[in-house]
């Protein structure tokens, strides 16, 4: 089995590089889940936000800005420092993220989310409703790669991609599962 089976078949299109999407700031993160995670995050007591944190991949965020956001989050609680959002703007403005335009609205994004009121006493439930999101995606993208796999791939690898894809997507039900407390 080659490399290619196991991911996903890469597509052509050019990936934009910038982390802030036109889509980003135009968001209700108001009803936005994963802002609302984010926002209880910033909140959360340092246990609560180490518990998110060890439950949450930078993946599960759909957004490029969430994903951004989260990880400087995450290496803050995952140092014992503190993660609200004068940390969080601190480490952003450290490592020369809050430059130009793009980071006025870094800092804008993160006034807005930190903004939601949303719970810190409900991080948890945030936390896993942007996993269960992120499985539903990655169903999505496994069809797509299959689609795309009966398109492009040589015979002989078709089987072994679909096989590689049941097994990332039973990893992500086991964790999902796990998250949920089911089967304990």
């Amino acid at each position: 089995m080659t490399a290619a089976a196991l991911a996903l078949v890469p597509d052509d299109t050019a990936v934009d590089t910038d982390q802030i999407q036109v889509g980003d700031i135009d968001t209700n993160t108001h009803t936005d889940v994963e802002a609302l995670c984010l926002c209880a995050l910033l909140w959360a007591p340092s246990e609560a936000a180490a518990r998110a944190v060890a439950a949450l991949e930078a993946e599960d965020f759909e957004r490029p800005i969430h994903r951004e956001l989260f990880t400087v989050i995450a290496r803050l609680v995952r140092a014992g420092k503190p993660h609200d959002t004068t940390m969080v703007a601190a480490e952003l403005e450290r490592t020369g993220s809050l430059a130009g335009h793009h980071g006025s609205e870094r800092s804008r994004y993160l006034a807005n989310i930190t903004t939601r009121g949303a719970d810190h006493i409900a991080v948890d439930h945030y936390t896993r409703t942007v996993v269960s999101q992120a499985y539903r995606r990655s169903f999505r993208a496994a069809a797509q790669s299959l689609a795309q796999a009966a398109e492009q791939l040589p015979e002989d690898q078709l089987f072994e991609h679909m096989v590689a894809l049941g097994r990332q997507q039973r990893a992500a039900t086991n964790r999902l599962n796990h998250l949920r407390g089911e089967g304990q």
